[in-house]
């Protein structure tokens, strides 16, 4: 049962990655509901004043099957320009070009963009040993099937239209770990990828983090354990009829310091059956504080979130809506910072 549960969640999760998108040709005034979008990521470009939103794409043509990265353009978050392509996954790269690239973000840092993506190989198994996250003191229990490397990986350009191209081609955490969703996170001027490590590998999925080189080509240290999925009360498994063991899913975690200066992640997982977008604290205001877990911010079948200042200075939150890959867009919400947390203001 544990097998057949896993096969079931995982093919729903590949629903993204696995529909076919012909390439569109660039077309103006498009507005969110035109555009397909999972784990869209928006960067508010200054040096341009433009609004970049970054989603993944799958293209089958001519019997070429290829995934990428693309930008939508906008100067006032309501009218978009695109797509325009700034990443294609490298054929000689440790993953499989044709098997997706998830969780876009793009982050300008001492004067490059870099692109953080998290790639898969299911050609590859992972072995069940050696696991980094057992310096955490978790109990970590495997189950058979679906484990392979997956990963996030660095790429950087000189303009946030790209081309992004490979710094150093291995992900940033540990190859035997199964991996997504890394984002990037400074903390005392020090860098760091937070990420999600896969309930497939530990059946309570975690949110760990690493420490990075100062030019993020790779991993400076090891692994460190925030929390788990289970932590939060509010969450429930998405079959507990079917009589298959517990699984708790975590996903895109994003850090944000509110003006109190409160440590927040928002983190995505279910709740009886849909995805939500959850917040959770640090109680010293550090990755490495003891993370509490506040809630859920918005549900509905939404997630994967991240939050950034127009250029008005508002608070926006932007995340796909329903998960269902063929059916997900993009929606934009307005946020006011309490001090304390942060809420939906519409």
């Amino acid at each position: 049962m544990v097998r057949a549960y896993a096969r079931v969640i995982l093919s729903a999760s590949l629903t993204f990655s696995a529909v076919s998108f012909c390439q569109q040709p660039v077309r103006d005034g498009l507005t969110l509901p035109d555009i397909h979008a999972h784990d869209p990521w928006v960067l508010a470009d200054q040096s341009t004043h433009t609004y970049y939103m970054y989603v993944g794409f799958y293209v089958n043509s001519s019997g070429i099957r290829r995934t990428g990265i693309e930008t939508y353009k906008s100067k006032d978050l309501k009218s978009w320009s695109g797509p325009y392509e700034v990443f294609e996954v490298p054929k000689d790269s440790w993953a499989n070009p044709a098997q997706g690239v998830w969780a876009p973000e793009v982050h300008l840092y001492k004067n490059h963009y870099y692109l953080f993506a998290t790639l898969n190989n299911y050609d590859k198994p992972l072995a069940k040993e050696g696991d980094a996250s057992k310096d955490t003191q978790i109990n970590i229990v495997y189950h058979g099937g679906g484990q392979h490397l997956r990963g996030t990986q660095v790429f950087v350009s000189d303009t946030p239209e790209g081309p992004f191209k490979t710094i150093v081609d291995s992900p940033i955490a540990p190859s035997n770990l199964m991996t997504l969703d890394g984002t990037f996170y400074q903390e005392d001027g020090v860098p760091y990828m937070v990420y999600a490590h896969e309930w497939m590998q530990l059946l309570d999925g975690t949110i760990e983090a690493i420490r990075m080189k100062e030019d993020l080509s790779a991993a400076d240290g090891k692994p460190f354990y925030l929390f788990k999925a289970s932590d939060a009360p509010w969450l429930a498994d998405r079959h507990d009829a079917w009589n298959t063991p517990q699984v708790y899913v975590t996903d895109g975690p994003e850090l944000y310091r509110t003006r109190n200066g409160v440590l927040l992640m928002l983190w995505s997982s279910y709740r009886q059956g849909l995805y939500v977008e959850a917040l959770a604290h640090s109680d010293n205001g550090k990755l490495s504080g003891h993370w509490k877990q506040d809630g859920v911010l918005v549900g509905e079948d939404s997630g994967h979130g991240m939050l950034f200042r127009d250029f008005e200075g508002r608070l926006m939150l932007i995340l796909h809506q329903p998960f269902d890959g063929r059916l997900s867009r993009a929606k934009l919400f307005e946020v006011e910072d309490t001090g304390d947390s942060i809420r939906i203001k519409k």
